[in-house]
């Protein structure tokens, strides 16, 4: 695949992780108090994140792990100066008109970004979750996501309502409360099953990927960008993974056996089998990169897929010295990728690393 034409690729975007739902380790799988999930802990990787130039961080959200994301949004808000929210809200959980109303709210108690104030800086990650308690098989959990998306933006936007749909039948007005530009957030949105695929096409505006292989990565941008352009739109491509950089190689190779050298491979699967999303396409293919991997954890140069034996979800780490990083972030970027959400263990520590020896260089070659 090509990337799109010069002079219109969007703008590098390197976000963080603030690790709402109890992932934040020094040793993999071994709980630390200091570590749990908190608005004290997630505060301070939050405005860490800030301090050290991200452009946004992810807030991400779980039913039985953590703690709630919205809530954690309106409380962060005010103590953040330029980065961007990317809130995670989980589909269905919430009616769409007051969802719409509270992400109004936190736009609001954000404040424009001295970096750039002529726009918002909320962005919304819609999860295409259950109900907790309430599972509905996965094409028709799709078809209830985009509805929700579709009146959220439609209220977000200023316009009145009238849907009639499967799942929801309303008529109402825009709240009085408005995002500080007037316009709908962003919405970042991730799946791999054709359902989900589907939705990205119609809704999202960045489509998320767990980390995996370069020529899989591009396969799927590839194919998202021809549904997308089959219903009349364009998205940007966003990746979600850890990194593990030291000084050199061999370093950070050690660090990554360091994080897992505690792991009893029965606690594990627990781990894995506590998150809700347990059964999705998206699990599966990282299931399917860990089991491809050499003896090492690695499935190609620089992506190991060691995470992964402790977590649901993204599990696998870009891992090297600096430059060894920014290369293989380079390669995403080459594919179609210009939304970078990173993160690493513990989240604090590594989030003030990435910065020093990743971040200037990845914006030199932006």
């Amino acid at each position: 695949m090509t990337d799109p034409p010069t002079g219109t690729r969007p703008p590098l975007e390197v976000a963080w992780f603030a690790a709402l739902c109890d992932d934040d380790y020094e040793f993999l799988g071994v709980p630390d108090p200091d570590l749990a999930s908190s608005f004290e802990h997630c505060g301070e990787i939050t405005r860490a994140a800030d301090r050290l130039g991200f452009d946004n961080i992810l807030l991400p959200s779980g039913y039985t792990l953590g703690i709630d994301s919205v809530a954690f949004a309106a409380g962060i808000a005010p103590q953040v100066r330029d980065i961007d929210l990317l809130l995670a809200v989980r589909c269905a959980e919430m009616w769409p008109p007051q969802l719409a109303r509270q992400l109004a709210t936190i736009d609001r108690m954000l404040g424009p970004s001295t970096r750039h104030p002529e726009r918002s800086r909320l962005c919304v990650n819609i999860i295409s979750s259950d109900l907790p308690g309430a599972p509905l098989d996965s094409a028709p959990r799709y078809r209830r996501t985009v509805e929700v998306a579709t009146i959220v933006r439609e209220l977000l936007s200023g316009r009145p309502v009238e849907h009639h749909g499967e799942f929801y039948d309303l008529e109402v007005e825009p709240p009085r409360v408005r995002t500080s530009d007037g316009t709908c957030p962003p919405f970042y949105f991730g799946g791999l099953s054709e359902a989900a695929r589907d939705a990205a096409a119609q809704i999202a505006d960045v489509y998320l990927t767990w980390p995996d292989t370069v020529a899989a990565t591009a396969e799927v941008v590839a194919d998202l960008r021809r549904r997308a352009a089959a219903v009349g739109r364009e998205l940007r491509f966003g990746f979600r993974c850890h990194v593990i950089v030291r000084d050199t190689e061999s370093e950070a190779r050690a660090a990554a056996e360091r994080l897992v050298s505690r792991l009893d491979p029965a606690l594990g699967e627990q781990i894995r089998q506590r998150s809700l999303d347990t059964g999705s396409a998206g699990v599966a293919r990282q299931v399917e990169l860990r089991e491809a991997a050499g003896e090492d954890g690695f499935v190609e140069d620089h992506l190991w897929t060691g995470i992964g034996r402790a977590r649901s979800g993204a599990g696998a780490a870009i891992v090297g010295d600096p430059d060894q990083v920014v290369d293989t972030i380079r390669r995403y970027r080459e594919v179609g990728v210009d939304c970078f959400i990173l993160s690493g263990y513990p989240h604090l520590g590594e989030c003030e690393r990435v910065a020093r020896t990743v971040l200037p260089a990845l914006r030199d070659a932006s």
